[in-house]
């Protein structure tokens, strides 16, 4: 058996880590576009489903262009933002700026009876780690339209079920306004919500913590459109 020095040892074992991570490197580079492909798609099928527009990664592409006919950018005021696009904004980088320098984005919907739907994005802080989604409003801006909620790691069975349409679906026709001007969210309640409460669901049974942080991702996003939702509500 040939023996080696430990300065050949070492020179090769710097080379061999040079070439795999050139290697990995390179591989990266390769796969990016196909991976930001993917988040693009996925993005498109979350926002065409707050809309109840239901896509595969196939058609998502050609139905987000059917359906999604308007996206703009607002400021803290409901003011709009020139130079930005709305699908470029990352809510995840936005909510750590100060509320008064976050870029708001709104995704307009036409549906097939060309009434509107105003679609605004989510994110927020489940048990396990993030927790987002999208919603969507009707044209009085109080009316909820459709609602779609993910997560990283919720706990199978109780907190993830967020993400199923079982949970989702009673957002359907619940309000955020009580009367013209008081903002009120929609709550996430333990034990079940009222039928006449127009403004609570139901709350998952053993996933309370993700069902009230749900609750408080709601909350404290959709408050920052109030500006907009009372400026541009249409009856």
């Amino acid at each position: 058996m040939k023996n080696f020095s430990n300065t050949y040892i070492f020179i090769f074992s710097i080379v061999m880590v040079v070439i795999v991570a050139l290697m990995l490197s390179l591989a990266a580079m390769q796969l990016k576009p196909f991976q930001d492909k993917n988040i693009e798609i996925e993005k498109k099928q979350n926002i065409l489903a707050s809309i109840r527009i239901k896509s595969t990664v196939k058609d998502a592409v050609d139905l987000y262009g059917k359906y999604i006919t308007d996206s703009y950018v607002l400021n803290n005021k409901g003011e709009r933002q020139e130079g930005v696009e709305a699908f470029t904004v990352e809510l995840k980088n936005e909510l750590g700026k100060p509320a008064l320098e976050r870029l708001l984005p709104v995704y307009v919907g036409t549906l097939d009876n060309q009434s509107k739907a105003y679609v605004m994005p989510l994110r927020g802080k489940g048990l396990w780690g993030p927790i987002w989604g999208y919603i969507s409003l009707q044209p009085d801006m109080n009316t909820v339209y459709g609602s779609v909620f993910d997560h990283q790691g919720e706990t199978p069975g109780l907190g993830a079920e967020i993400s199923t349409e079982w949970f989702q679906k009673p957002f359907i026709g619940k309000t955020i306004f009580k009367d013209s001007t008081e903002f009120v969210s929609i709550k996430v309640l333990k034990g079940g919500a009222k039928k006449d409460d127009p403004h609570a669901v139901d709350a998952i049974s053993g996933g309370t913590i993700t069902s009230k942080s749900l609750e408080a991702m709601l909350d404290s996003c959709l408050v920052q459109y109030k500006p907009y939702f009372i400026q541009n509500r249409h009856k």
